[in-house]
């Protein structure tokens, strides 16, 4: 049976899937250049391991070698720094004594990356790493993959979804992939009666499993609210609540963007979607919630937390 995958990659026997990007990255690899897709140990001793260890694959392997790194923006400083020029350094010996193609996947495009060194220099990941040919970015899903994601179930169990399910997953969600798969998910299995996949699927039950989801606080959630904390994300997103002036810079703005925090739109820079539109002002609020008892203690609430109303 297959499930709709909230963590972790995508295994084809055991969930749905679409395949927005397969073509674009079929085509680059056929080109045999490196491209980034837009989401260790000590440096000193591995500058060169890396770069051993790919021409040794290389060497040994009778097909072409690809590799994919994955969250490469969860390397910082010189550690990245060495990285993308062992990198550089082995272009010139493809095919045979070096990979074919490298996919660098993260957040951001590679050429964004402002990288500060621990001689507090700064060196830009397109100066690193000059050999991109391509950039190419995972973005939301449209209305028609949601639309052909939630097939993929109806096709597997014969569960019908009413019409206007698709389009309310869409409206909420904004295409984000994430919350896509996690309110099919709750709608197809966490909410046990619809287990039975007699029933048909509605979009009041799914607005449903959309509340039920927000309330779930799932990693996904967890690791928004944790970079709310960040200043440079906090700089962007406060005035936009407030509906105050504020002049964040360009590098600011377009890593919220990068996030999926924010989006561009005719009036603007909006919260990018009805979920976090949502969740945002609540967690950037959420310490004063907690602690307002203990900031604010009137007479009228007493020790055990009930309240006079004498």
């Amino acid at each position: 049976m297959k499930f709709f995958n909230t963590a972790g990659s995508v295994n084809q026997e055991e969930h749905y899937k679409i395949d927005p990007l397969h073509g674009r990255i079929i085509n680059t690899l056929n080109i045999k250049v490196p491209f980034s897709v837009n989401g260790i140990i000590s440096t000193n001793g591995s500058h060169k391991a890396l770069n051993a260890y790919l021409s040794t694959m290389s060497e040994l392997l009778d097909k072409p070698f690809v590799l994919l790194i994955d969250e490469i923006d969860s390397l910082v400083g010189d550690t990245l720094i060495s990285v993308l020029r062992q990198l550089r350094a082995g272009y010139d010996l493809r095919p045979e004594h070096f990979p074919v193609s490298v996919i660098l996947c993260g957040v951001r495009d590679i050429k964004d990356y402002r990288i500060r060194t621990s001689g507090e220099e700064i060196i830009t990941g397109g100066s690193a790493f000059n050999i991109k040919a391509k950039s190419l970015r995972l973005g939301n899903f449209t209305k028609e993959d949601v639309k052909n994601l939630l097939l993929e179930h109806t096709k597997e169990t014969g569960q019908v979804f009413e019409d206007d399910v698709a389009p309310c997953i869409y409206e909420e969600t904004d295409g984000q992939p994430w919350l896509v798969n996690a309110i099919a998910y709750e709608l197809t299995f966490e909410i046990k009666e619809n287990r039975n996949h007699k029933v048909v699927l509605t979009k009041d039950m799914t607005e449903i499993a959309r509340n039920r989801v927000i309330l779930s606080r799932a990693t996904h959630l967890d690791q928004l609210a944790d970079k709310l904390s960040e200043d440079r994300v906090r700089r962007v997103i406060l005035p936009m609540l407030q509906n105050s002036e504020a002049n964040p810079n360009n590098d600011d703005k377009q890593y919220c963007i990068d996030l999926g925090l924010i989006k561009n739109s005719p009036k603007g820079l909006v919260i990018a979607n009805s979920i976090y539109r949502e969740i945002i002002p609540r967690e950037l609020t959420e310490s004063r919630q907690d602690d307002f008892l203990m900031r604010f203690s009137p007479d009228w609430v007493r020790d055990d937390d009930y309240t006079d109303t004498y």
